[in-house]
């Protein structure tokens, strides 16, 4: 058959528009094409579970207010469906008198973002985190935590009930445009639909490619590795501390997260991954390294940041060197109170000239439309990113 919308990528943005799809054009045919045997396999079974607010994000960017409008969305969706999670708040912490401005700026930018930030004092901190050292805080109530494989479920439940398929085990070949329909060879056979949506995360670039979309961005993956405190360390972190960002570094830094099953993650380290799917230090792909090694704006992004790039190496093969930078605010955690979590590979986007794209990057194309820029915390926003890319090809009807 023909289908009417092709998906290709069984990820959290996927099936997010997916099921706005199938929700708000319930006679059109609908077909996800999940190159795994099982969905959200990657970003977003591996990511640290975070409902985030969007304090970070530049106001009035589609990162504010999808993150802003989308953590209320995800919320009220996991009541509707029974889904646990907690709306637990975090804390932001200055350990230093240089890091104060700082944490002013990030506070100012979250009432900007529309968010019920709050500063706290240094006894207010200790109250809501006894073990934290630290000389002041914001706090961010609407900061929460989920299991997103389950809202992923979810997601595809209602896909399939509204009357969707989800092709497993399907990988996307090629791409050609012929008479009207977009052709999709895979290696089960071919697949034509009438238009084409790219959710294809770590792979996002190469599939618009196929699709003769040459973007001016390439999605080079940093690995982000974790570790778990044991359980008897486990009181020592009673919900989320988050450290204030360096402004000379794009990645956030190690940050404490209490999973929604009660586990502690530590980290991560940000480090260029050597395969697209590189969740070991020891994976390698040829094709995957030399491309993001050879990429103009991987070369001029890590030259810019040499010095803290450098310290996430050593962080990431020294234990002794990631455990002074948790001490920084937990001194309690000992060099054996940590051990190794699985890791997650962010993809994220950059241009030529070294910058990370700061926002989300959605290329509408002829019968195609690429969501080429999704990192976090687009999991958080995943059914608004849905509703938004539905809306932009109704617009273009």
């Amino acid at each position: 058959m023909t289908y009417d919308y092709a998906i290709i990528g069984g990820g959290i943005i996927g099936l997010s528009v997916g099921m706005e799809l199938t929700k708000k054009h319930p006679e059109a045919s609908v077909v996800i094409l999940e190159k795994e045997s099982a969905i959200s396999l990657h970003q977003t079974g591996r990511n640290s579970g975070v409902i985030h607010s969007g304090i970070y994000y530049k106001p009035g960017s589609l990162k504010a207010e999808l993150a802003r409008k989308g953590n209320k969305q995800l919320v009220d969706f996991c009541k509707e469906h029974q889904i646990d999670y907690k709306v637990s708040g975090k804390v932001i912490v200055a350990t230093s008198e240089e890091e104060v401005p700082l944490l002013e700026d990030l506070y100012q930018r979250g009432l900007e973002n529309q968010l019920a930030v709050e500063k706290i004092s240094t006894e207010e901190l200790r109250r809501a985190e006894p073990h934290v050292n630290g000389i002041t805080a914001i706090k961010v109530p609407s900061t929460g935590i989920v299991d997103y494989r389950q809202v992923s479920k979810q997601f595809s439940a209602a896909i399939t009930e509204n009357g969707g398929d989800i092709s497993l085990d399907t990988e996307v070949k090629d791409i050609t445009f012929e008479q009207g329909n977009v052709e999709l060879s895979t290696n089960k056979g071919t697949v034509e639909s009438r238009f084409l949506i790219n959710c294809a995360g770590l792979f996002s670039d190469r599939i618009a490619q196929m699709a003769n979309v040459m973007p001016d961005l390439k999605i080079v993956p940093f690995r982000g590795e974790y570790y778990e405190l044991k359980p008897e360390k486990q009181h020592l972190v009673k919900n989320l501390i988050y450290p204030v960002p360096n402004p000379d570094f794009p990645f956030l830094g190690v940050h404490f997260t209490r999973m929604i099953d009660g586990r502690i993650l530590v980290g991560p380290n940000a480090v260029f991954s050597f395969k697209r799917e590189g969740y070991k230090k020891s994976d390698f792909q040829l094709k995957d390294f030399f491309e993001g090694l050879t990429y103009p704006g991987f070369l001029k992004l890590a030259g810019g940041n040499l010095s803290e790039g450098l310290k996430e190496m050593v962080r990431s093969y020294n234990k002794k060197a990631f455990i002074k930078e948790v001490q920084r605010f937990i001194p309690e955690i000992g060099i054996d109170d940590l051990i190794p979590a699985k890791a997650g590979v962010r993809a994220q986007a950059l241009d030529q000239e070294g910058n990370l794209l700061d926002d989300f990057a959605i290329i509408h194309d002829r019968r195609a439309l690429h969501v080429c820029n999704a990192p976090s915390p687009a999991a958080t926003a995943s059914i608004k990113i849905g509703e938004k890319v539905v809306q932009m090809m109704d617009q273009e009807k």
